[in-house]
């Protein structure tokens, strides 16, 4: 355990991804199994613990410390595994358990004999083993690497080639000593996922001027504003898998059970709104939040996809097929698929560089974030191959938004304010329209900091809430309407692009203003919280 810990805390210190990959590429060669693989399962999200809930944690501590010191330590750590490893009563004078020891007892547990035998662990580790142990019990790693960077650092550190890993990752189990036999030469390759098993996509390189393409050698399609899937279509079984290779099914079984027997599509997972046209991407989270979706919930926002290329057909397997062939194939049997819950991505004919950009401007729906260009020889390759697939994306909109809420970060920004909520003027009155985590740099994240800390005015739980004088500018990349909301709108990946403390908040955008951005009609907004400098008693809320 104390292993996995010095792990965990030097890969929440080490930005670099190429010191990332060594980090654990060294840690998968010198630790042993089943220590190795039980890792393994956390840091790629297979590991499932469900006795141990953060509540059971927070209980726990406030048994062995004044429960008002620890809230206020929370609130000023901002993390529950680091509040909890630093305020725990040194350990008792036993030896500290293994990770394997951790796992095996912590998979056993009913919900009933979580605390004690999660007390009688903790008790055991030093601060940097308790971190670790909570993080691990509840489920939050944030240690700043994606499942697919871990497989990525054990395929290069053993030699194995990253595609066939990745293939037959679905078809393994923690803690994958099959997975570690092979990979140090004492097996063969472990069986791959039967007929059901994930391909790694094809991915494009982003595009900066269409001028430096012969059009004519490329197809172009819209990029549609969903997520990247691939349906398998087994003998007995259907997989649906997101772009990283997890297992999405049960989130999507109606569209997962309508997948054909013997094909392999690649395209874009997107749900339906009351017109049968794709509705935004608000309306898709609302369906990826859910591991096991209702009935209501799947009526309301029927999923779908929109397919981009043929994989598999039949089991042939066709990805060193042109693209052209491929996309032939697609065309003909796409009609055979329940139209439900299969289309076809249409192409866009382009006679030159202008039109493109045009079409990129202007798109004919709201869903379309783009244009994808890719070469009509070009086979279907894993990763991003230069000069076969291109992707260009719309520009983002822009909105000068006022900073009104932040709350502490996560992990490595755990000391630090880093979650923005901002807002727009409507009646004048300030109302929030989204939250930004990312887009400043580590100086800047400083200054804002800094700034929350300097003007907070109230406070709710982790939350401040702050002067409403600091103006952001605000990119994201699509708007939609959103009853959830109280300003009615929903933006796309907002980030701030920069801060602009020389620029008065009452001159920041309007709700109405934002909505013009994406041709929404104007609505009633329902009364913000404050005009600039005024605490309000109201709650952060979107």
């Amino acid at each position: 355990m104390e292993s996995f810990a010095r792990l965990l805390e030097s890969l929440a210190l080490t930005q670099s991804r190429t010191g990332k990959l060594g980090l654990l590429g060294d840690w998968f060669a010198t630790t042993p199994d089943p220590d190795r693989g039980w890792g393994l399962a956390a840091l790629t999200g297979t590991l499932d613990l469900p006795a141990v809930k953060p509540a059971v944690v927070r209980t726990l501590i406030e048994e062995r410390v004044d429960p008002v010191l620890f809230r206020l330590s929370y609130d000023f750590v901002g993390d529950l595994a680091e509040t909890v490893a630093l305020l725990w009563p040194d350990r008792k004078d036993q030896p500290p358990p293994g990770l394997a020891e951790t796992v095996e007892r912590l998979a056993r547990l009913d919900r009933a004999a979580a605390p004690r035998v999660l007390a009688d662990l903790l008790s055991r580790l030093d601060v940097g083993g308790r971190l670790a142990l909570v993080k691990l019990a509840t489920g939050a790693m944030r240690v700043g690497v994606a499942a697919r960077l871990v497989r990525q650092a054990l395929a290069e550190r053993f030699r194995l080639p990253l595609a066939e890993l990745e293939e037959r990752w679905h078809g393994l189990s923690p803690p994958y000593l099959e997975l570690f036999a092979w990979a140090e030469g004492r097996a063969p390759a472990p069986a791959a996922a039967a007929d059901t098993l994930f391909r790694p996509f094809m991915l494009a390189h982003p595009l900066e001027d269409p001028a430096t393409l012969d059009l004519s050698a490329f197809a172009v399609e819209w990029k549609w504003d969903g997520i990247r899937a691939m349906a398998v279509g087994g003998r007995h079984e259907r997989r649906l898998y997101s772009r990283d290779g997890n297992d999405i099914s049960a989130a999507f079984p109606d569209l997962a059970a309508a997948i054909p027997a013997g094909l392999v599509l690649d395209g874009e997972l997107m749900v339906r709104g009351a017109d049968g046209q794709p509705a935004g991407f608000q309306a898709l989270q609302s369906r990826l939040n859910r591991k096991s979706p209702d009935a209501a919930l799947m009526a309301r926002h029927p999923a779908f996809l929109r397919a981009y290329d043929l994989l598999v057909e039949g089991g042939t397997d066709l990805r060193e097929r042109p693209w052209a062939e491929r996309r032939a194939r697609l065309e003909a049997v796409i009609g055979g698929c329940d139209a439900r819950r299969f289309d076809l991505s249409p192409l866009v004919e382009v006679a030159d560089a202008a039109t493109l950009a045009r079409l990129r401007r202007s798109p004919p729906h709201a869903s379309i974030e783009g244009v994808m260009l890719k070469r009509r020889d070009s086979p279907y390759v894993p990763g991003r191959v230069t000069g076969l697939w291109w992707k260009w994306k719309k520009e983002p909109m822009r909105a000068d938004c006022v900073l009104m809420y932040a709350q502490r970060g996560h992990g490595k920004r755990s000391s630090f304010y880093s979650d923005f909520t901002f807002g727009a003027w409507a009646d004048g009155q300030l109302v929030p329209v989204g939250k930004a985590y990312f887009g400043f740099t580590d100086a800047e994240l400083a200054w804002l900091d800094r700034w929350v800390r300097q003007h907070t005015i109230a406070r709710f739980g982790p939350v401040r809430e702050v002067e409403k004088t600091l103006v952001l500018e605000i990119a994201f990349e699509g708007l939609q309407e959103s009853a959830r909301h109280r300003s009615g709108i929903a933006m796309r990946f907002p980030r701030i692009a920069r801060i602009r403390p020389d620029k008065p908040a009452a001159e920041a955008e309007t709700v109405e203003g934002i909505r013009r951005l994406r041709g929404l009609a104007p609505r009633e907004v329902a009364g913000g919280p404050a005009r600039p400098g005024v605490a309000t008693s109201r709650p952060p809320a979107c």
